[in-house]
């Protein structure tokens, strides 16, 4: 029992989980009293868009596949424009956290409520946050009205998600719970849904590696995306977030990828500050050292390692240390340009973050 002071605020969400469950999408459009919902997704996913419309049959007002990373602003509007023609009530998200971003940006505006259904394990669909890249900056907000209503998580639906998207989505989602770790308003409640998160995903992404078609893998997958994501949307997040906010912005970065690319390297940075949240960070990946084990796994699953490995330019590095520095936001260390430099410096290299 913890004698350490704290607030703990658990904004109400529905979840529906389990093998089959997006059956019950039309059921859960009624119970959120809508007739009508433009089923959202990326272009790559519109086959499976178009199977989850047909669940709603006359009720769902066609298939919009205009999703796209990092949500440009010119796409948000597109996308806002096309559902007041449509005359919906609702959207229906699947896909990823380019699909349920594109949403949030569309209730944004509109207050339209949302149904999520993930493919992947970015976790975007359990968390008030958005973010719309306009003029080569991502701007990001916090704000309830843009969090899905209802969740519903199928894990047959992540099945033919490919395996290297498998795995950096879900390093992605275990960067949101090791940062929650020691975020400042983070209560022993959201420390333990943290510390769980990673452990299930630790689990499961190596078992996915042995069979990308395990079911319970997927299913252990969107548990720990779930509790992870829920982490992300409850507390504040610190440099890694705003790090990979910068570095995908700015330099159109694959989100997922680089969130496993920083993650080390921001949880060396603040190691010294915050040792209870890398001794918490090694308990769940059953192991002494929270960074080496991170490393380790994400070795073992063959994600990528360095930012050149992904697309950062070498040049964009000098900008990106400014823009790290240019606003002030809660990190258990002080944030100094030099060896933020130095850090971006070893993550395009791909060297040892220590």
């Amino acid at each position: 029992m913890t004698t350490q002071a704290f607030i703990h605020d658990e904004p109400a969400s529905r979840v529906i989980f389990g093998c089959g469950s997006r059956q019950q999408v039309a059921t859960e459009l009624d119970a959120l009293g809508a007739r009508r919902a433009l089923v959202l997704t990326t272009p790559d996913q519109v086959a499976l868009g178009e199977s989850i419309a047909a669940l709603l049959g006359e009720r769902s007002a066609g298939v919009y596949p205009g999703a796209v990373m990092h949500v440009p602003l010119e796409a948000a509007r597109k996308a806002l424009d096309v559902a007041r023609e449509c005359g919906v009530d609702a959207c229906v998200a699947v896909g990823g956290g380019s699909t349920i971003g594109l949403a949030k940006a569309i209730a944004l505006e509109s207050s339209l409520p949302i149904i999520a259904l993930p493919t992947t394990y970015a976790g975007s669909e359990m968390t008030p946050l958005y973010g719309i890249t306009s003029d080569g900056q991502k701007q990001t907000g916090r704000d309830w009205k843009v969090a899905p209503r209802t969740v519903i998580y199928d894990p047959e639906l992540s099945v033919s998600l490919p395996l290297a998207i498998s795995v950096s989505s879900g390093m992605n989602a275990i960067a949101h719970a090791a940062e929650g770790l020691y975020a400042h308003n983070a209560s022993p409640v959201h420390r333990l849904m943290a510390e769980e998160g990673i452990r299930a995903l630790a689990k499961a992404l190596p078992a996915l590696q042995r069979d990308p078609g395990d079911l319970e893998a997927r299913g252990n997958a969107l548990y720990g995306a779930w509790l992870c994501g829920a982490v992300l949307g409850r507390v504040q997040m610190g440099l890694h977030h705003k790090l990979c906010h910068v570095l995908g912005g700015s330099f159109n970065l694959p989100h997922a990828e680089l969130h496993t690319v920083m993650l080390p390297h921001a949880l060396a940075y603040n190691a010294e500050a915050a040792p209870q949240a890398l001794q918490a960070l090694a308990r769940a990946l059953g192991t002494d050292d929270g960074i080496a084990g991170l490393i380790e796994l994400g070795q073992r699953l063959g994600a990528p390692r360095s930012l050149q490995q992904i697309g950062m330019p070498a040049h964009g590095l000098e900008r990106a240390a400014d823009l790290a520095v240019a606003a002030p936001y809660p990190n258990p260390r002080a944030l100094e340009r030099t060896p933020l430099r130095a850090l971006l410096q070893r993550a395009f290299d791909g060297v040892d973050p220590r």
